[in-house]
């Protein structure tokens, strides 16, 4: 049923007239009022809408909700207006979503993004602009090529007659806009693989005759991809996907300060070297920003022992890669502009709402290696950006991106990157300060790890036998994980956890924060290392 304008209700039907209506225009006044309404709170007060209806998140169960949720059947006539529809998604999906937006929000690489970035995704949706192809985009892939080569310039600093010669010409691809970090890392993978099993003699090529071919022509027995043991889980389904295998997705150990142990790696390529001559070791990752942690592995040494053994070097810096236009943090990431491929996301540090990822590559030409062509879309000679992509149809978001860059200069984007390792590093001084807590990773950039391990329990554990610290340590354990969920169903503020692998020792369960909010700040952290004492105290304490 719906209403008219005149207050009479009439059922709704799926009829030309109606489809019409309800695809070019609002129904009706009252329909385009109520939609001006609600998109007005979210387009110009975004901040305000999101405090207001979502919340950290309400504390109703996955249960009770999926119980909301089991029609399967789709209705042969319209159900509701579009009036009625945003309606039910602020009154009866919103407030049971997540307030990722919350300055409260600090543990999970999901934050705020600007209030006009939701003006960008508006307008790259009525566009609905697809860079595969130039007969379905024109201008934008011509934009999508220049933020490319912005960001690219931002890694690898080549001349501006590098840009000149490659910034707009159909036979160089200097990177690709992707969904995501995980198909960017597959990208660099699938690039390096094809590029290193190539045609030669009768043999046609990997992406033709396939991994076992590919061995066989190349007098190999399998293909392995060495990463730290933070490496992210990404890189596993690449290998999966690629035909190498995820367990030849080999992990490498890390130091004390959790990157990735150069010793460790020297020896894993001398015993592949000197006992498995059928092992070809296709890529060495380097990881500038982990998922858990934060840190960075040393990449100019990484780049050297690549240069020393021809090895395709990865540099994965889906989170770190934006703190590249930090003038005070950048060196951070020296050695970033050895790498043949370089993953970034823009849905990470680049605030832009989810769906952004992107490649690139350090050789312009190096993407021929995954070519494809068809005969309707991207045909041979043609200068679509769809040819030389894992990815067809796509959205613009390089319209959203190139945007953003101009709208707040690489000095914004310093401001935030500042923000978050600076406050990260406050939060580090924070937790020293506390006795009833123990950091366990100092932040490289914003993301730190730390516990509760209370006093008596770090006495005895300091003292204790082999067995004696295993219990203690799965005690803590127990702690954490119940004090990271109590915190979470409170609602108030959210910290993640995980777990980090110790060679040493027990696995170790961590509360993992990641600094990127520009609202949060120290009273905010402070408040929140509260809350999780007057839990432990009022819950755990003996």
């Amino acid at each position: 049923m719906k209403q008219t304008d005149i207050g009479e209700k009439t059922e709704l039907v799926a009829n030309w007239q109606t489809l019409q209506r309800i695809f070019i225009q609002p129904e009706n006044k009252a329909a385009r009022t109520a939609l001006v309404k609600y998109m007005e709170q979210i387009l110009f007060g975004l901040h305000d809408f999101l405090k207001k209806h979502v919340g950290i998140t309400r504390e109703l169960s996955l249960e009770t909700l999926s119980e909301r949720y089991k029609n399967s059947k789709i209705s042969r006539n319209p159900e509701k207006k579009l009036a009625d529809v945003i309606k039910g998604i602020i009154e009866d999906i919103a407030p049971h979503a997540v307030n990722v937006a919350s300055p409260y929000f600090i543990g999970h690489m999901t934050s705020a993004i600007p209030f006009f970035m939701v003006h960008l995704q508006t307008i790259v949706a009525a566009l609905n602009q697809n860079p595969v192809k130039l007969e379905t985009s024109k201008v934008v892939s011509i934009l999508e090529r220049q933020v490319l080569a912005k960001i690219h310039r931002k890694i690898y600093r080549m001349t501006d007659e590098f840009y000149d010669r490659h910034i707009q010409n159909p036979d160089s691809t200097l990177g690709s806009f992707v969904n995501d970090g995980t198909l960017a890392n597959l990208t660099a993978l699938w690039v390096a693989r094809n590029a290193f099993f190539k045609p030669k003699d009768d043999f046609t090529g990997v992406e033709e005759q396939g991994m076992a071919a590919a061995l066989q022509a190349y007098g190999y027995k399998r293909c392995v991809v060495l990463v730290s043991q933070l490496g992210h889980y990404s890189l596993r389904k690449a290998g999966g996907i690629l035909g190498i295998g995820n367990a030849n997705i080999i992990p490498v150990e890390v130091d004390k300060n959790s990157r990735m142990n150069i010793n460790k790696l020297q020896d894993i390529i001398s015993n592949i070297q000197n006992n498995s001559s059928g092992t070809k070791i296709l890529a060495i990752v380097g990881i500038a920003g982990a998922t858990e942690t934060g840190t960075i592995d040393p990449l100019n040494k990484i780049s050297e022992i690549c240069k020393e053994h021809k090895i395709h070097f990865h540099a994965d810096a889906a989170w770190g890669g934006p703190a590249l236009l930090s003038e005070k943090y950048k060196h951070l990431l020296l050695g970033i502009e050895k790498a043949d491929s370089v993953t970034i996301d823009g849905h990470k540090q680049f605030y832009m709402p989810m769906g952004c990822g992107m490649i690139y590559f350090k050789n312009p030409s190096i993407m021929d290696a995954i070519a494809y062509h068809a005969a309707y879309v991207i045909r041979p000679g043609s200068v679509d950006l769809g040819i030389r992509s894992l990815e067809g149809s796509r959205a613009a978001v390089s319209l959203v991106l190139g945007s953003a860059l101009e709208i707040m200069g690489a000095g914004g984007y310093e401001l935030l990157i500042n923000h978050g390792i600076e406050t990260a590093g406050y939060f580090a001084e924070e937790i020293k300060k506390r006795n009833l807590f123990e950091l366990v990773t100092y932040p490289q950039l914003n993301i730190l790890t730390y516990r509760i391990f209370p006093e008596d329990l770090k006495i005895k554990w300091q003292t204790g036998s082999m067995q004696e610290k295993k219990d203690i340590t799965q005690q803590v354990n127990q702690i954490n994980i119940n004090v990271q969920r109590l915190q979470r169903e409170a609602g108030k503020s959210f910290v993640s956890r995980t777990t980090l692998k110790r060679t040493d020792q027990a696995d170790m369960v961590v509360f993992r924060s990641v600094i990127m909010n520009p609202m949060t700040n120290i009273d905010i952290i402070c408040e929140i290392l509260d809350e999780q004492e007057e839990i432990y105290n009022s819950q755990f304490k003996i």
